[in-house]
């Protein structure tokens, strides 16, 4: 049985940058230090977008699904689709939502429903039980190579670990416009960073880890991609981020890094355009 240390969800994910790092974090560091300080420092909140938003519903259903697996149920397609329904009309008026049109949010809500029943129809019935689903690990980040204490924990939320034949297997949902073979370079932090944390909170060694991608296509389609055990190689690039990471924080370094994501990013013209070095 998996033992894994979750903190108070709502007082760790609440907290500032000097809490916790997390692979979101990182990533929106990479990407752009610019808006990695106007969100989390500078408290500027994008909106949702309708197709983040639409991720969000199918995650949630999908928990749903899993949390009843754990207790040995398994949700029908009429009952996915009434809790899909009820996510979805929450979820909206919380977020305060803002779709195009009436039309466009039932034509979201129904590419979420086909999504998920997609999922559940092409799962094997014998999959095994998870060990647990989304579920959030925090451990303390001592880099492997020095020795050295960081003195701030990684924290991480990992939406399904299932009890493969060979060990505990990693998996994560995504939900993707069209087909593609994802690169794994591209989802290494957030790979290498669940791994390091289950290493450290349940004291196992992972069998692998899996990115099942959601394909919003008029025919929604499944794809599983399965990626190997990390490697020493990979933690030390991984805290090679996270040493950068800390250094722009101490020095104040947030530069803008304009390149192909700026053409999805809302604060270009708001905040980016009028941004000088100082």
């Amino acid at each position: 049985m998996i033992r894994i240390i979750e903190p108070e969800p709502l007082q760790v994910r609440q907290g500032s940058v000097w809490e916790y790092i997390s692979p979101s974090r990182l990533s929106l560091f990479l990407k752009c230090p610019l808006a990695f300080k106007l969100r989390y420092l500078d408290g500027i909140k994008s909106p949702t977008s309708p197709a983040l938003f639409l991720g969000k519903i199918v995650h949630a259903s999908l928990e749903q699904f899993y949390r009843h697996r754990m207790l040995g149920l398994t949700l029908g397609e009429e009952d996915l689709s009434s809790r899909l329904a009820s996510f979805w009309q929450q979820s909206s008026s919380e977020e305060q939502m803002r779709f195009e049109s009436v039309a466009q949010e039932a034509l979201l809500q129904r590419q979420a429903a086909e999504l998920v029943r997609a999922y559940v129809a092409q799962m094997p019935a014998d999959e095994p039980s998870p060990l647990a689903v989304e579920v959030t690990m925090q451990a303390p980040l001592i880099d492997p190579r020095t020795g050295e204490r960081l003195g701030i924990p990684l924290l991480g939320v990992a939406d399904l670990i299932l009890a493969a034949h060979d060990g505990p297997l990693i998996t994560d949902f995504k939900t993707a416009s069209k087909a593609a073979p994802p690169l794994e370079i591209t989802h290494e932090l957030q790979l290498t960073s669940y791994a390091w944390l289950f290493r450290q909170t349940t004291g196992q060694t992972e069998s692998g880890l899996e990115i099942r991608s959601l394909i919003k296509t008029k025919t929604p389609k499944i794809e599983i991609h399965s990626y190997p055990l990390r490697t020493t190689g990979h933690f030390r690039r991984l805290f090679a981020v996270i040493h950068e990471y800390l250094d722009a924080l101490d020095h104040g370094r947030f530069n803008f890094r304009p390149g192909w994501g700026c053409s999805m990013c809302d604060l270009r013209e708001s905040h980016c355009r009028h941004w000088t070095a100082i």
